[in-house]
């Protein structure tokens, strides 16, 4: 039998099951998140990485849990799924939360959150984050019901993959790559408006699109395996961390994606900027990407910055929420 996480009642009085998912649940799971992005023209990523999810679940670190709606044992009629995962000994995120279209409106996203939330503290976090698209107005709010605050938004950038790309301003603002220094980057960071911003959060090293706060010991890893950039040379005027790379399917066709943690440059300085997203531009290259992401601040004058270097730039931000666990 699956580990329970709780037992509760929803809107209409009914009991449901928090419990931890198990490979039987894929088709149940597979069948409610099957049109979840419909109206957006794609597909929902739940059952691409379901076995994988439940392949890593350890119950201390990482948990995926699914609602049973009026029944203590495993249901074919799933209500709810949601992985939390911990980022760092005070740190955990929640993915993927998907509420059956057929059990919508009962609370079975509150049942589930509050599983999340005591599982997340029994760990040692003290604050658990996600991840929404702006645009996602329903989830936003479900969000805020269940218990999370706004936290940060950022913006994705998409520099092309170029060996030789350029900048206007590449010979006054030296980009630093196999020889970077982490603590200069560190330095910059402690101090730059885009760690305000983004409350020192940037893409986290390890998990898939999750976010944690950036390190010293993160970056000096980054500069280790030739991972940083950074920009400037008295003084350092930004700073870009590869956290990864990964294939993605896109069109029948397998991408080589290259994703930056954070781009990182000085307030007014479209110059670092200029030259920062043309050494990402040339990292993603030497890599052998197809695509990059890197995640900026959101904001007019970051924004502005990336389309002067002429990258490609999502149109809307996403935003962080985040609970307070303590």
């Amino acid at each position: 039998m699956p580990e329970t996480f709780g037992w509760y009642e929803d809107d209409t009085g009914e009991t449901v099951t928090v419990r931890a998912a198990t490979p039987d649940d894929y088709d149940a799971v597979a069948a409610f998140t099957a049109d979840t992005w419909a109206d957006r023209g794609g597909s929902d990523y739940i059952p691409d990485i379901y076995h994988d999810w439940i392949a890593d679940d350890d119950g201390e670190t990482r948990q995926t849990f699914v609602v049973d709606v009026g029944a203590e044992t495993p249901s074919a009629e799933l209500g709810a799924i949601v992985q939390v995962v911990t980022l760092s000994p005070y740190e955990a995120w929640g993915q993927g939360l998907r509420v059956n279209p057929d059990y919508r409106g009962r609370g079975l996203a509150k049942a589930i959150t509050e599983a999340s939330f005591a599982f997340a503290r029994d760990a040692g976090a003290t604050v658990l984050r996600n991840m929404i698209f702006s645009w996602n107005v329903r989830s936003l709010g479900l969000a805020r019901d269940t218990g999370y605050d706004p936290g940060i938004e950022f913006r994705w950038v998409h520099p092309t993959p170029d060996a030789g790309a350029t900048a206007e301003s590449d010979a006054d603002v030296p980009v630093f790559t196999g020889d970077a220094n982490p603590d200069a980057a560190w330095s910059f960071w402690t101090n730059s408006e885009a760690r305000t911003r983004l409350s020192g959060l940037v893409l986290d090293f390890e998990e898939s699109w999750a976010v944690s706060e950036l390190t010293r010991d993160r970056l000096r890893a980054a500069a280790d395996e030739g991972r940083l950039l950074v920009a400037g040379a008295g003084p350092t005027r930004g700073f870009a961390a590869r956290s990864r790379t990964y294939e993605r399917e896109s069109d029948g066709e397998t991408e080589t994606w290259a994703e930056y943690a954070v781009g990182a440059w000085a307030w007014r300085d479209d110059d670092a900027a200029d030259a920062l997203l043309a050494a990402v531009a040339r990292d993603a290259a030497a890599v052998g990407a197809d695509r990059t992401r890197v995640l900026i601040p959101e904001g007019v004058r970051w924004v502005t910055d990336a389309a002067r270097a002429k990258a490609d730039i999502a149109e809307e931000p996403t935003f962080v929420m985040e609970a307070d666990l303590t």
